[in-house]
């Protein structure tokens, strides 16, 4: 039985799929600072609570307008 993996990270285009947008339209966010990552070599990764604190971000603003 295989055991049940979790990722510790995520590519920018897993973020994608897990939001919904584009891969071009994380990468902007990433490029902005609105979405937090981290260089590893030559790649970006993103923590999952990072993309937590990016929808409660989204979440909270929208409520405050």
């Amino acid at each position: 039985m295989s055991p049940d993996l979790t990722p510790r990270w995520y590519s920018p285009a897993e973020v994608a799929v897990l939001l919904g947008f584009g891969i071009s339209k994380v990468k902007m966010k990433i490029a902005t600072g609105e979405l937090r990552s981290i260089k590893d070599g030559k790649y970006r990764r993103i923590l999952p609570e990072w993309v937590d604190d990016y929808i409660r971000e989204q979440v909270e603003r929208q409520e405050a307008a």
